[in-house]
């Protein structure tokens, strides 16, 4: 079997293929032959080893912790059986960039009539990391969530479900991404522009919340604007933390995955593929999410299957 992925911790140089053997799925696993593998900025500090402890590596690994495909091998007592094509987050110690995964049972869904393996990819980590985070915030309908880094993953799942949830969004993002911003419901903001502090500050008469993508002085300013302990982050918890806030507890399920995909089959919210790489350029599209630039999301296909 093929797996594109690493054998130890470091940068860009360590990725490459292996050939391994099928994985073999334990009793809360299902064995899915991938169709589609997203790319998260995550990810990348999985394979540096920022996230030694917190997330289980088992050499050699492959990279990415979200796919989409057609089960093959499901336990008994599940509620998926061969031939559906599912969705869900990888199993502990396994990663997504291969032709057959292993996904967490009780983190996986059906993939709905009406949406693609490719958009389905992208729910559990961008969207389901929205989705706890606003649900984790006190917030009452049309209220004003601040979304600092809009224009990335978990930013533009951010936006998208605080406008379904009823609140209004202001995006801080790079000027490159204004219209993208302002396409998904937020007022704009952008960080890159003399003013950003002014502009941020005159965004709204008040802030709520704060969901953070991106860290750095951006989440600092916007820190000072929104109630003590209202600020979840997904790029930077320990920063988060020393401004009252802290990071996102990840709750994600098959029910919640279930009505992710549901709205997004319905057309409430959407994946924003920006590119769609095949397997054998997997190198590259890692390279595109590291550059910490990349729009909406990114994904991983096997050739010759249907996305």
């Amino acid at each position: 079997m093929r797996m594109f992925g690493f054998s130890e911790y470091g940068g860009p140089e360590v990725l490459q293929f292996f050939d391994v053997p099928r994985p073999r799925p334990g009793n809360k696993d299902i064995l899915i032959e991938m169709r589609a593998a997203s790319v998260n900025p995550a990810d990348i500090k999985v394979r540096n080893g920022d996230r030694r402890g917190k997330v289980d590596v088992e050499f050699p690994m492959a990279i990415g912790r979200e796919a989409a495909g057609i089960v093959r091998e499901a336990p008994m007592d599940s509620p998926f059986h061969a031939g559906q094509l599912v969705f869900g987050s990888t199993s502990a110690g396994t990663g997504a960039m291969q032709q057959f995964v292993l996904l967490n049972m009780e983190q996986s869904a059906v993939v709905p009539r009406g949406l693609a393996a490719g958009h389905a990819a992208c729910i559990p980590v961008a969207f389901g990391t929205a989705w706890d985070a606003l649900h984790e915030l006190d917030l009452a309908e049309e209220d004003t969530v601040l979304v600092n880094g809009a224009g990335g993953g978990v930013g533009s799942a951010s936006v998208q479900l605080a406008r379904v949830l009823g609140f209004r969004v202001v995006g801080i993002a790079s000027s490159a991404k204004k219209d993208f911003v302002e396409e998904l419901g937020a007022t704009f903001v952008p960080y890159d522009a003399n003013d950003w502090t002014e502009q941020l500050d005159s965004a709204a008469e008040q802030f709520h919340a704060v969901v953070d993508a991106a860290g750095g002085e951006t989440l600092r300013h916007a820190a000072t604007l929104v109630p003590q302990g209202q600020i979840r982050s997904a790029a930077d918890p320990k920063l988060a933390e020393q401004l009252g806030g802290s990071g996102i507890t990840r709750r994600r399920n098959t029910a919640v995955f279930e009505e992710l995909a549901d709205l997004m089959a319905e057309g409430k919210i959407n994946a924003h593929l920006r590119r769609t790489y095949s397997m054998d350029d997997a190198a590259q599209a890692v390279a595109d999410v590291e550059t910490g630039h990349a729009q909406g999301k990114t994904v991983v296909t096997l050739p010759g299957q249907p996305v």
